[in-house]
């Protein structure tokens, strides 16, 4: 009895044993995780980082080596009182920072390397890899910085910097001390440009000694490099634009109209991308960072939401003749403004009265524009009807949206429509008549720089744009069919042409006549937008903005732009004259209006930008900018008469 029952001791333990290892290995095992291997040690090789090219070929950005010092916690041995004063010398920092910086690399992983001193230079590199044998724990590891080849489009090329923790958790590619795009295409195309790092496993023993690659290297990896990428930007057209909006702040975008490539992408202020590399990355950023008067590191181009002012009556001007409650030959008078009974609803400026469709895209006049936005609204018998069909048209081309394009940033604008209203005022309790402004891009109607151009190339095009882009090429592969498939407006072809008449006229006989470029057949539109700030707690007008979008030449166009310039006056006087020498420049490659480029060139706005500051009245020779708008087309007016 007693051998039967140790016999059967024996086989219920055997039983639970061979029960628990199945288990164990089946069920409650865990797959084999190399790079949770302790005795494993990881050597990372980061790979090439792919080149940036213009659309001409010109190389904008490179590489150059960067050697950082990396750590492993849990393998530095303690070192003497000299040899922490040495070794802190050769690092170039202070007893306290390397307390610092071990702690911070502790915190992340004791046994996994992580950055100590980041991007050496070359001559700290070569005096320190001589000594590293002495410090285990310690070693360097060779990686690339970006070596700009140029010192404009930093808000086009970006800048690469080092990935936080969040950035980690969410793509576990990344480790502690890699570099990630942060801005422009270096993030927009980051998984293009990067190419992929290589790594390898070697083994080590219980003295935590390297004793040969794990598995005789079979699982380790080369590194694959980035590739090149060819942008659309055209360098020189790029400095160009930065050159004439130096002392100034506002944006430049121009595109190809039958491409939708970019052709140039200004932002005022902007900044040499060149103090963005190296270890003094961080405190340049953080001067810009903080800067929150300038603020060179806010695209205006892509993410200032301005009202677009009088280039938006050409959209109106199109919507009125597609929904059939205008055309090209009715007119409407003009008192200097537009009145309602005996209400003035809008002012306008000097200029011949009766107005037609021709007449009032080039004087630019807001009585027309408003009694044209009325009949559209009014067509409806509900005026929420009415607004949400003008909403659908003014939306098909680009604005009120993002544009889907392939930008680091963007912002949507706005096109308001009729719940817009009826969340402000009520449903039904409101008409045409309360919301007058959209007529001349004042009101609630926004829009950025970028799809102001996009408009003027839709424009140009006849009803079609191509989204805008900035990928040109992609070394081996080829750019996304969205950037080569046209998008259509909601306005028939046949009602572009008066429309595009209009504004030829307004460099023929209206408010740019003064801006024409010698055998260059320029469209455009001028146009001044109120400005308002709170200072004080009151809502201040300050000087306007300055606007004009352009096209050219006038039968398939090459160019198209948007130039907005903050508290530039009125539309001819900066943003007029500044798209006259971009196009200039683009299309013949030199400056024939070297008069224009003189006053630009030598004409600052830092004044205007201090008043808020200083306390100086808004004004211009002590007379309201409406004033000097009347005053200079009656000018013009006087100068014609004169040359007939």
């Amino acid at each position: 009895m007693r051998k039967l029952l140790l016999l059967t001791t024996v086989i219920l333990v055997g039983i639970v044993f061979i029960a628990r290892l199945f288990y164990l290995q089946v069920y409650g095992g865990y797959e084999y995780d190399i790079f949770e291997d302790s005795a494993i040690k990881k050597e990372y090789t980061y790979p090439k980082r792919g080149y940036v090219y213009d659309r001409n070929g010109k190389l904008l950005v490179a590489n150059q080596p960067s050697y950082d010092v990396m750590v492993i916690p849990r393998e530095v041995e303690p070192m003497d009182s000299l040899e922490l004063i040495e070794f802190c010398n050769l690092l170039k920092i202070t007893r306290e920072e390397f307390d610092k910086k071990l702690e911070r690399a502790k915190n992340y992983s004791p046994r996994l390397p992580s950055p100590f001193v980041p991007q050496l230079s070359k001559s700290d590199y070569a005096v320190l890899q001589e000594k590293m044998r002495k410090y285990i724990g310690f070693y360097i590891q060779k990686r690339s910085l970006r070596s700009y080849q140029t010192t404009i489009g930093a808000n086009v090329l970006g800048d690469i910097g080092e990935v936080n923790r969040s950035i980690i958790e969410k793509q576990p590619y990344y480790r502690l001390g890699d570099l990630i795009g942060k801005q422009g295409v270096e993030q927009s195309y980051e998984e293009i440009l990067r190419g992929t790092k290589g790594i390898k496993f070697i083994q080590k023993d219980r003295f935590n000694k390297n004793i040969g690659p794990f598995q005789e290297g079979k699982l380790d990896t080369l590194p694959v490099p980035g590739k090149d990428i060819t942008i659309t930007i055209d360098s020189e057209l790029q400095a160009y634009g930065e050159l004439l909006m130096q002392h100034k702040r506002g944006g430049i975008v121009a595109i190809e109209p039958n491409s939708g490539e970019i052709l140039a992408m200004v932002t005022g202020p902007s900044y040499n991308p060149n103090i963005l590399v190296g270890r003094n990355r961080s405190k340049n950023y953080t001067k810009l960072h903080y800067d929150s008067i300038a603020k060179p590191l806010f695209d205006r181009g892509l993410l200032a939401q301005y009202p677009p002012g009088s280039p938006f009556k050409v959209i109106n001007a199109l919507i009125g003749l597609q929904e059939g409650v205008v055309d090209e030959h009715d007119t409407f008078s003009c008192r200097m403004g537009y009145y309602y009974g005996s209400r003035k609803l809008t002012g306008c400026h000097h200029h011949r009265s009766p107005v037609d469709m021709n007449m009032g895209i080039a004087q630019s006049c807001n009585a027309y524009f408003v009694n044209v936005y009325r009949r559209i609204i009014d067509k409806y018998n509900d005026a929420g009807d009415g607004m949400n069909k003008w909403a659908k048209h003014a939306k098909s081309f680009g604005l009120g949206d993002f544009l889907n394009n392939d930008l680091s940033v963007g912002r949507p604008g706005r096109i308001p429509d009729g719940d817009y209203y009826d969340r402000a005022y009520g449903d039904n309790r409101w008409g045409s008549t309360y919301i007058v402004s959209n007529a001349i891009g004042q009101g609630e109607v926004e829009a950025t720089p970028i799809q102001l151009a996009n408009m003027a190339a839709a424009i140009g095009n006849r009803g079609y744009y191509y989204t805008p882009h900035i990928i040109k090429t992609i070394e081996g592969d080829t750019i996304p069919s969205k950037f080569t498939t046209p998008k259509y407006t909601t306005i028939d072809r046949k009602h572009f042409e008066p429309v595009i008449e209009g504004m030829f006229d307004v460099y023929n006989d209206g408010t740019a006549k003064a801006l024409k470029v010698e055998g260059i057949e320029i469209c455009g539109k001028t146009g001044t937008a109120e400005n308002f700030a709170i200072i004080d707690g009151k809502k201040t007008q300050l000087t306007d903005h300055s606007i004009f979008v352009a096209f050219a030449p006038k039968d398939n166009p090459k160019i198209a732009i948007a130039v907005f310039v903050e508290n530039g006056y009125w539309g001819s006087r900066f943003a007029g004259r500044m798209a006259s020498l971009m196009i200039e420049k683009y299309i013949k490659g030199n400056i024939t209006r070297t008069d224009l480029e003189n006053w630009i060139l030598t004409h600052s706005l830092e004044n205007e930008y201090a008043k808020p500051i200083s306390g100086e009245p808004f004004k211009i020779n002590g007379e309201t900018t409406l004033q000097v708008i009347d005053n200079y087309a009656i000018k013009l007016e006087e100068q014609e008469a004169l040359k007939q």
